[in-house]
């Protein structure tokens, strides 16, 4: 359903969709999401944080996503959510769900007769599928995608244009693939003999588990001997880098420019801010968060917030930051200081003569 396509439906239908209340006219008809700045009358738009209620003033959408905290505070037809932006991300999805493409292999598709593709996937123009490489139903993949030999692609995946998928990588179900992302790159393993280096064939693959979704132009690298794996739920930004054997852990965070060196061990739940580096062979414990451009040497234990190089506590590195700003004075005070001290020592040395 594109958006010219798209059927005005009532808020009480959206409410069901995703479980929320609605405060005011059940039966108005909403045709689109947009922000509070730019809605128009029957659209819907969402209050995910109070300072921008301020908006809401001048805001014509004809219904509002708020937390029912705000029920009473506010004098237009509202859809009350535990969770205002979460909604706001299903009826947007409702509004645009993912393009649909006629089942089978495009005319201008190479799949080789080996491959076993479901009847409801979608094979684009361009695409080449290997020897005995599969493709789940519901599966899109979009133009000019490679598939190589005994690939693996679960069911109802989107697997943008330009992405490579190198021989035997598992992708499982509901992942995204977004435009150029490699999966199953050699890893970057040399053995130097004194003076060249030698290539260690890698020869693990790369498993990405169920809802996964990984950005434009992210690397993920086949393990040498073991596999490296991405865990269920996790979103990798674009421009990521994952080396090989690295073990991701479910419903983490990886945001763009983030690398993570071989052989790393990354918990669950964890968070890295863009530009974020780890060393190889570390192990980051579950609930981690490392804010930007944040360097992991060392293991780092559960439940922590971190930042910096050397890595720190994010509060430590906080007040760290804060001094940055003041050591041209503090230099200037202790160069006063430095001459005070010495004007003092030569009286000293004065008066004891």
């Amino acid at each position: 359903m594109t958006v010219e396509e798209t059927t005005p439906t009532p808020l009480g239908v959206l409410a069901e969709l995703v479980g929320g209340q609605v405060r005011g006219n059940a039966d108005l008809l909403i045709s689109g999401v947009a922000p509070l700045d730019r809605a128009d009358s029957g659209e819907i738009s969402f209050l995910a944080k109070a300072k921008h209620r301020v908006q809401l003033e001048s805001s014509r959408a004809s219904a509002v996503i708020v937390h029912p905290s705000l029920e009473g505070a506010i004098d237009r037809t509202l859809l009350l959510c535990a969770n205002p932006y979460l909604a706001f991300a299903r009826i947007l999805a409702y509004f645009h769900p993912a393009p649909r493409l006629p089942h089978g292999a495009h005319a201008a598709a190479t799949v080789d007769p080996t491959a076993v593709i479901a009847p409801t996937a979608s094979i684009s123009a361009g695409c080449v599928v290997g020897a005995g490489a599969r493709v789940g139903h519901g599966s899109v993949l979009h133009a000019n995608v490679t598939v190589y030999p005994h690939a693996e692609i679960g069911s109802n995946c989107q697997v943008h244009s330009g992405v490579v998928i190198r021989e035997g990588c598992v992708i499982g179900d509901r992942v995204i693939l977004q435009p150029n992302a490699v999966i199953g790159s050699d890893g970057f393993g040399f053995a130097p003999d004194g003076q060249r280096y030698e290539k260690i064939p890698q020869v693990g693959r790369v498993i990405v588990e169920d809802d996964v979704e990984i950005g434009a132009c992210s690397c993920i690298d086949r393990g040498t001997l073991d596999d490296t794996r991405i865990g269920r739920g996790t979103k990798v930004d674009n421009l990521v880098q994952v080396a090989h054997n690295v073990q991701v852990g479910e419903d983490c965070i990886l945001v763009a420019q983030t690398g993570i060196a071989g052989s790393s061990n990354i918990g669950r739940h964890c968070t890295f801010g863009g530009q974020t580096a780890t060393a190889g062979h570390v192990t980051v414990g579950d609930f981690v968060t490392i804010a930007a451009r944040g360097g992991v040497t060392n293991n780092v234990e559960s439940n922590q917030v971190m930042a910096g190089f050397p890595l720190m506590p994010h509060r430590e590195w906080l007040k760290m930051a804060m001094t940055m700003t003041h050591l041209p004075e503090m230099r200037r005070e202790l160069q006063q200081l430095r001459q005070r001290l010495l004007e003092l020592e030569n009286r000293n040395d004065k008066d004891q003569e």
